[in-house]
């Protein structure tokens, strides 16, 4: 099965689901906007033709993304958007509200009752939530919240998810999309990424469809041996989706989440753009990352085109968001050559440092948004919970959870800065596994221009004026030492109030200080 679903094509499968939907989408009648999530999966910050920044840098002028180009032509460009270091504390964070501290999904997620965790010599990581976040109760180390999904699937929309999930350990409620309130999963599933792109080799199954690898992709059975590489029939299956849901004429908005897989390793070759890129002189590693990532964007154009054609165009919100920044750092445990980079960023995926939680963001609103418009207030991805909700125009909802995100659409009506004197905190006391720079047993405030940055292992603390020095080149920790204490100060106190959690030092089993007591 390519797809599966919780209710039928139309409003339902019984009586009694059918007017229950009817009511609701009766009430909504058109007066609500489609809306559509386009995630990409592992894209930095630069990985594109259009610059996030104030000038042109040498990968926006490798990489070719005209549909990235074509949103931001009516939309807003979001220069200082951010997620975390990693995979499921972002989409968590997405999907919930809540910050990552708060949510204790730090660290990314895959079998049930199992850490992802490297090991280190001196510390340990603390008992995380590594089964993800649930919307029932009773499910150890999980993280219960309701999904904004849900409440516009209550409150009347058609709600399809299409790609990556990553919210649950495998055997948990969380693993399904259908468990946070999607009426339809194509392709999702507890992997964090792709066993492989490629048709040929059936997106990880054998010929009688057992899997092959542990990240083997679900369903899509019917493209296996067609050539059709995983981000284009992703693609085609959530365009055929909108399709059945637009035949049958109802009232109801919807909403789609499309998450590719795409630019997540492996490194496969989209042959519709390798060649292309071989001929300019990039490796043959390099070669098939821009496939990757102009293959993601020709996805993007797709659904554009989707829009235009139906007539959907002026009634639909397209976002567009990273989960994390690009794979730029060293490795300890792929024997593979680097492939891109993030300059002028520094550091990569994992780290805490601007390249690992920078991404590109793009917000098209019609009537709203009257691009190209270029944003440089700070948000974090724990904000599109509020704001999606209020796109809808749901303002009354009941949820379990502490909603941490800020609702950025007075950004984009150009009403107000929600980013004005607010701190966005991050924290990760884990060893991912990668070298790099800001990397592992971490955790870090932005506040205004300044960012602090403090290791749990060595009680380092680094600080840094983004604005003037967005590389992150000068630590001007000594010759700030008031601000330092200010900011370790404010950053404690967040870390504290949101139960934060930390590792502890494997030779006495004490917790490691917080940074306001180092």
């Amino acid at each position: 099965m390519a797809r599966v679903r919780v209710v039928g094509k139309c409003l339902g499968v019984s009586a009694k689901a059918t007017a229950v939907l009817f009511a609701a989408s009766v009430n909504a009648q058109h007066d609500r906007p489609n809306i559509i999530l386009f995630m990409v999966d592992d894209m930095g910050w630069q990985d594109t033709s259009l610059p996030f920044w104030t000038q042109r840098t040498r990968l926006n002028s490798i990489y070719e993304t005209p549909n990235m180009e074509r949103l931001a032509r009516h939309g807003m460009m979001f220069t200082q958007a951010y997620a975390s270091p990693i995979s499921s504390p972002s989409r968590c964070s997405l999907l919930t509200g809540s910050n990552a501290v708060r949510h204790h999904v730090t660290n990314w997620t895959f079998r049930r009752g199992q850490m992802t965790d490297e090991s280190d010599d001196y510390l340990v990581p603390p008992e995380w939530n590594y089964n993800g976040i649930c919307q029932t109760d009773g499910v150890p180390n999980t993280f219960l919240a309701r999904s904004f999904v849900d409440i516009l699937r209550e409150n009347g929309y058609h709600t399809i998810h299409c790609g990556k999930a990553h919210w649950g350990a495998q055997d948990t409620p969380g693993e399904r999309p259908e468990h946070f309130g999607f009426e339809v999963n194509i392709a999702g599933h507890a992997a964090g990424g792709p066993a492989t792109y490629l048709s040929e080799l059936n997106y990880g199954h054998d010929a009688d469809g057992n899997p092959t690898a542990q990240f083997a992709v679900p369903g899509l059975q019917k493209y296996w041996g067609s050539g059709t590489f995983l981000t284009d029939a992703l693609t085609k299956e959530a365009i055929a989706e909108l399709d059945s849901f637009s035949a049958c004429h109802s009232a109801r908005p919807f909403f789609l989440y499309l998450s590719h897989y795409a630019v997540h390793v492996p490194i496969d070759r989209d042959m519709r753009f390798y060649e292309k890129y071989r001929h300019r002189g990039l490796s043959e590693k390099e070669a098939a990352y821009a496939s990757l990532i102009e293959g993601m964007d020709k996805s993007l154009g797709d659904i554009l085109d989707w829009l235009d054609r139906n007539g959907e165009a002026q009634n639909t919100i397209v976002l567009f968001m990273s989960d994390n920044g690009g794979y730029a750092t060293g490795s300890q445990w792929r024997d593979e050559p680097l492939y891109t980079q993030n300059a002028p960023l520094r550091s990569g995926k994992g780290s805490l440092l601007e390249g690992g939680i920078r991404e590109p963001m793009i917000v098209r609103w019609p009537g709203v948004t009257e691009g190209p418009v270029h944003c440089d207030k700070y948000l974090l991805i724990e904000d599109f919970f509020p704001t999606i909700l209020e796109m809808a125009g749901i303002r009354n909802y009941s949820v379990p959870q502490n909603v941490d995100g800020r609702s950025f659409v007075p950004l984009l009506k150009g009403t107000g800065n929600p980013s004005r004197k607010r701190a966005l905190v991050w924290n990760y006391p884990h060893v991912w596994g990668n070298a790099g720079p800001g990397i592992d047993m971490n955790c870090a405030i932005r506040l205004g221009d300044w960012k602090l940055i403090y290791y749990y292992k060595d009680g380092r603390k680094e600080l840094y004026n983004i604005r003037q020095d967005i590389s992150e080149e000068h630590d001007l920790s000594s010759r700030r030492p008031a601000l330092v204490r200010r900011l370790s100060r404010k950053l404690g106190k967040l870390l504290r109030s949101m139960n934060a959690q930390r590792p502890t030092e494997r030779v006495n089993g004490l917790p490691c200080p917080w940074p306001d007591e180092e």
